[in-house]
Parts: C-alpha cells; structure tokens; sequence
C-alpha cells in the first residue's frame, strides 16, 4: 500500500491502525459488514446518479472543514457519480450506511481520508489504491462528507407538464397498424449512452428505427393490447413508442422525476371494468415518488411519495426509491416496489381522486422480480436482505420470504417445470455464483412453495439476468459484472431436464467477431424471441467501441446471427414486444 501525500495526511502503517481501531463504527461500510463484499456488487452498488448536474443549494456546516466553492463542486459531483447509489442522495443511507454530518465528523478528516484511500472488506471500496480517485480528491471527498448535504430540488406537477409534450395525438395515430413488420417479435435495445432504443425486427434481424429517448433507458414496456411500447430512461423520461406506425416511432414523451428506473401500463380486465392501455405508471428514485399518466397520451394526472417508515425498524426514511412497478393481472392494481422502506404499495387505480393503498411489508431493499407462471404470484428481490419476497396479487398479502443467496438480481427471473420439484422460479445474484430455484405452486406441489427448493453453481458473481421460456428446456445466465472477462464475455446454458450435469459455456462476445479494440464485450440480458426458438444477447463494450447483438438457436446452442451495425452503440438491456407484453420469461 502507498501512503497518501506525507505532507497531509497518514502513512499506510498508520492508516491500517486506524482502520483496526475504528473497526466497530464502520459507519462507511454496507449493511451487511459480517461478509466480504465481491467486486461485481461494488460495480454494481457504485453507478452513477442522474442528479450529477442538478443545481442544488450549498450549505456550509460552520463546523466541518473548511471548502471552497469549487472544492464543493468537485466533491459533490463526485458523490453523485460514485457514492449516491449506496448512501444516498441526502447521505442517510440506502444500501450503504449514513454519511451525515453528525457521523462523519465525529470520525475526524484524517480518518475519513484513510477509510476512502484504502476501503474495507465490508463494502467500501478502496478508492484512491483502485486508481478511481487521486490524493486531491480523496482530501476533497474527506472534507465534503462532512458538510450538510445539498439538497436537489423536486419535482413535482408544475414541473412534470412543462416535460410532456405529444407529439402526435391519439386522434392522428393510425387507426390500423399501417406497417408489414411483425411488431410482435419487435426487439427493444436500449443504447445506453447515447440516450436512444434500438427498434430491430426479430425476423429480418435489421434495424428498424432508431428512436430518441432519455439516457441510459433502463426498461422497455409493452401495453397490455401490445400497440404501444414504453420506455423510461434513468433520467426520469418516459417515451412512449406507437408500433403501428409506418416506420414506428415516438408519439409522446414527459419526464416524472430527475431519476427514474421504472414503468408500466394497466392490463386489468374484468368485472371492475376494462382498463387495458387505459394508465400508464413511473416510479421515480427523486424525488421519491410515483406518478399515474393516461395512457395515451402520458398527461400526468396523479403524483404520489413514497417517503416514509422503514419496514421492521419503523425509522423515517426521507428518500425510498421506487425500484420496480408491475400490473396486476388479477385485480386493477398496480405494484410498486419501494426499495428502502421495504414495501410493496397495491395501488388501486379505479378512482385516482380516492386512492387505495394496500401497503405490504417485507424487507429491504426491494429491487426486481417478475411472476411466477401463473401471474398470482410476484417474486421481487430484497437484494440487500438476501431474500425473495413473494407477494400475493390475487390476495393482497405477503405469501412469503425466501432465503436465497447473496444480493439476488433476477431481472424477471425464469420460470419452468423442474422435473423434481415443479414449477419453479430462478433467480441468479450479483454476490455469489449461485443460481436459486424457489417452488411457485402452492396446489400440487404444496411442500415445495414459495421455498428454495434448488441452487445451482454458475461460473461465479455477477450475474444481472435469468432467462427460460416455456417452450424451451433451457436456462440461461449472464455474468456482465464478473471481473475475470471469460466470464463476462459469456453465457452459461443448463439443460433444465439434466440439471444435475451443470452448465454449459457458450462464448457469446468470441462469436460476436468484433475487432480487438480494447472493448469489454460483456455479454448480457438473454432474451427469447416470440417463437422461443431464439435467443438473443448484447455484446456491451464502450461508448467509442464497436458492440453487437449476438443470436443463438435454441436448440442447438449454436450461433445463429450476428448483427453489427454503427448505430449499436453500447447496447445493453432489449425486450421482446411479446413476451414483455404477456410476462414470458
């Protein structure tokens, strides 16, 4: 280890008894302090916020170490480039401990430099010795952390209409689809950095527009009549794409926060009445909220917080993220996901000027998830409590919480017939090599439900997304966030009738035949196609490197197509219009 600058801070001899002497206050590290926290969830936990260039209002602590304005840009900046997604945009924590003014400057500046230098092995990732911060800005970051945290404006009904615009209205849009194009087997891939989505045509493998967004979307959503296709980038817009188009394209755009992850549309159709296409629902990371827009035109017409109470500890949380959003296939509900607090809102949306809420208690920190196969049961992620929480939609309760392995990350999941246990869902985690099979049905295979019935051994951490299709016998993962790039630049495949026999390596990135350029070709997100005979992969590397899309048979497990294409700039995350539209995964 190397010291910081001896003109101003400790030796590393002394930085390790510091470290071994403030070891029980580790106000810096995660939640879970007892394990050793892996790469992939560092990468994971560490991504940058939207709020980095939101103007906020500077308040010096008299108290704290002395900054100057352009030292308090450069540490903010940097927070919320590096820090926010673990601590949080007020530093009362999230995933990672407080970083308030009252702890922080009781730790002293020395202490804070040598914590942010070097890490622990509790979560903390060591930034200066990583080569991600220099002296300058550790000393910078040390002092920052100390002074009251800026608070980013919100952003509330005003502000969300001055976003919304419609572009063509519903009286101008077709009144047929006016294209040729299986819009059903449509792929949506988002293009992280440069802020659009990939509109590709599963069956011709070209693309068929390329479609301005917010940046880096993080989900595509289907309408329940499959006519319309939302998407939502981390900037809190929210496109909303018509596929009937000649060429399909956007039709109404609006922005619901200044950080979003989540959006979805009603698809309830029953004796309460018809709501299909009806609504459409985002929920917001900031400021904490969710809003209901009409779902034609995205006119926002309900904004709702989320802050509140802690499930378990019943603390105040002034920042719970909203992570993920279902519809209720059973009932005219949406469910939101609220990532700090723990809790799943059942909002009944019938009568917005008489909201009900049904709030459901689990466990933090909610994340992602997806229906079993019969669409009763969602199966949501408590990444940080290593658990899945499994909630009734037909009921409105909580069926169960599962212990699964470490920080899960199921994106949807996968859901098939084990021949031993029946249907199950799956899940891979970021913290661990594990892949868990939870039991889903309660009716004939009762001894088995809503319990972790199987793990199987993948290639290692990292693992993002899960993915089967019920007319395949094949499950896949990835492991984009793996450090070893073998991993990260392939895929493991299990033959789900010999589970026994382990996996499969397919070298997806390998296939992809892309130049040696440096790029880090990680592979990620499987996705069917609508037949379910295909199997498609982004090829991920940077912004100023070449990417592709790499499609493999389902049968065979041999390559199939590659697609390369200029305007494939880091493609990441793509959804097939069906199966997004009927929850097949």
């Amino acid at each position: 280890m190397r010291s910081l600058n001896p003109a101003s801070s400790l030796t590393a001899t002394a930085a390790l008894a510091l470290l071994t002497a403030f070891a029980p206050l580790t106000a810096l590290s995660q939640v879970n302090d007892k394990e050793h926290v892996t790469k992939p969830e560092v990468n994971y936990q560490a991504a940058g916020s939207q709020l980095t260039n939101e103007p906020m209002y500077q308040s010096q602590n008299p108290k704290a170490p002395p900054m100057t304005q352009a030292e308090f840009e450069l540490g903010r900046k940097t927070y919320f480039e590096r820090c926010a997604g673990c601590h949080g945009v007020l530093r009362k924590g999230a995933t990672g401990k407080p970083l308030t003014p009252d702890i922080t400057m009781a730790k002293g500046t020395d202490y804070l430099k040598v914590f942010i230098a070097y890490g622990s092995p509790a979560g903390m990732p060591n930034w200066l010795t990583s080569g991600e911060m220099d002296e300058k800005t550790v000393d910078v970051m040390a002092r920052y952390i100390q002074q009251d945290p800026p608070v980013p404006p919100e952003f509330g009904m005003a502000q969300i209409k001055e976003t919304w615009k419609v572009v063509i209205p519903p009286s101008q849009r077709p009144t047929r689809k006016m294209n040729s194009y299986n819009t059903q087997n449509i792929f949506s891939t988002t293009l992280r950095d440069t802020g659009e989505v990939a509109l590709i045509d599963g069956d011709t493998k070209k693309i068929i527009n390329i479609v301005k967004t917010g940046y880096a979307v993080h989900i595509s959503r289907t309408s329940a009549s499959g006519r319309y296709l939302f998407v939502i980038g981390r900037d809190g817009k929210i496109n909303m794409i018509d596929l009937w188009m000649p060429t399909p394209d956007n039709v109404a755009e609006i922005r619901i926060g200044l950080e979003a992850r989540s959006v979805d549309t009603s698809k309830y159709k029953g004796k309460e009445g018809d709501f299909t296409d009806k609504l459409a629902i985002a929920g917001a990371y900031w400021p904490p909220q969710y809003v209901v827009m009409n779902g034609d035109t995205l006119e926002p017409l309900k904004i709702v917080s989320t802050r509140g109470m802690v499930v378990g500890t019943q603390e105040y949380h002034p920042e719970p993220r909203v992570a993920s959003i279902v519809a209720s296939h059973f009932k005219p509900e949406f469910l939101v996901n609220v990532k700090e607090t723990g809790k799943t809102l059942m909002v009944d949306y019938t009568n917005l000027d008489a909201l009900k809420v049904t709030e459901i208690g689990s466990a933090p920190f909610l994340h992602d998830g997806g229906w079993d196969s019969t669409k009763r049961y969602f199966m949501v992620a408590a990444n940080q409590s290593n658990k899945i929480s499994v909630i009734d939609a037909k009921l409105g309760k909580l069926a169960a919480l599962v212990d699964v392995g470490k920080i899960p990350h199921p994106g949807r999941g996968a859901n098939f017939v084990h021949p031993k246990f029946g249907p199950v869902w799956a899940t891979g985690h970021l913290g661990d090599e594990t892949i868990a099979l939870v039991g889903t049905d309660p009716v004939k295979n009762g001894k088995h439900a809503f319990k972790k019935v199987a793990d199987l051994k993948g290639p290692g951490g990292g693992a993002l997304f899960i993915k089967s299709h019920p007319k395949s016998r094949h499950l896949y993962s990835d492991a984009p966030l793996n450090p070893d790039a073998a991993i990260s630049q392939s895929v493991v495949v299990y033959d789900i009738d010999n589970l026994d026999k382990g996996y499969v390596t397919l070298p997806i990135a390998q296939w992809a035949g892309l130049p040696d350029d440096g790029g880090a070709k990680r592979v990620v997100q499987p996705e069917y196609n609508k037949a379910g005979d295909e199997v498609w992969f982004a090829v991920w590397s940077a912004k100023d490197k070449a990417s592709a899309m790499v499609v493999v048979d389902d049968k065979t497990l041999k390559l199939k197509a590659v697609i390369k294409d200029p305007r494939l700039i880091t493609p990441t995350g793509h959804f097939n219009v069906h199966n997004t539209q009927h929850d097949v995964y």
